[in-house]
């Protein structure tokens, strides 16, 4: 055993230092985050609750069917299920997603050739039953509108769309030519529409000016 080996078991320096540590951090300013009454920052690309993206176009979500989520999701917690309607043309008649056994890794927005799907910024959605976190494709357009309306920006873009590090030359067309979303939509006036007058009451409608007729002089008439 050396000396200071010796001085620091009989002093018990080591302790000492651990309460002079507490002690110095009780003065400084605290970290504690009070949630939920204070949130932390969450930074592009967090991937929480599941999203369709609304095509601002059509109103509609923009999966063509691929089934390329399908079949790159690891936990296989993704359905999906195509239908043909009276003119025999395809559409999505079912798609859901068991959020329970998703792991997050993002590989089914990553795949998605037309940037339909999204895994959004919110991560407050905990419930109480398995059917509150059990997202089919209604709830998933309803988890974009809520999500999008706590943006103050008109337009979204995740970076999982395009990740850092690949190739952009190798993607899809769709996904080279994917710009930001615009999550704002306004209805597009055509110039050359004039609005119509708007009618007026017929009681309310001011008395027309009286023409100007000159007035003639009376005639005298002569009495026999």
């Amino acid at each position: 055993m050396t000396v200071k080996q010796l001085i620091d078991k009989v002093f018990l320096t080591e302790i000492l230092k651990g309460m002079a540590l507490t002690f110095k951090m009780m003065l400084s300013k605290p970290v504690t985050i009070q949630y939920p009454d204070e949130k932390r920052k969450i930074y592009p690309g967090f991937r929480g609750k599941h999203a369709f993206v609304r095509d601002a176009k059509t109103g509609r979500q923009k999966c063509i069917m691929c089934m390329k989520c399908v079949n790159i999701c690891p936990s296989q917690c993704i359905s999906l299920k195509k239908g043909r309607d009276e003119n025999n043309k395809p559409f999505l008649e079912r798609y859901d997603i068991e959020a329970l056994r998703c792991i997050y890794c993002g590989y089914c927005v990553e795949v998605c050739p037309v940037c339909a799907l999204v895994l959004t910024e919110d991560f407050g959605y905990c419930s109480y039953t398995k059917d509150a976190i059990f997202f089919d494709k209604d709830k998933m357009l309803k988890n974009w509108d809520e999500f999008v309306a706590k943006l103050s920006g008109d337009v979204y873009w995740n970076k999982f769309w395009r990740p850092d590090g690949v190739d952009i030359a190798k993607m899809p067309k769709s996904k080279r030519e994917q710009a930001p979303v615009p999550i704002r939509p306004t209805a597009a006036v055509p110039s050359d529409t004039v609005p119509e007058k708007e009618p007026v009451n017929p009681a309310e409608k001011p008395p027309e000016p009286a023409a100007n007729v000159e007035e003639k002089p009376e005639e005298k008439k002569e009495v026999v």
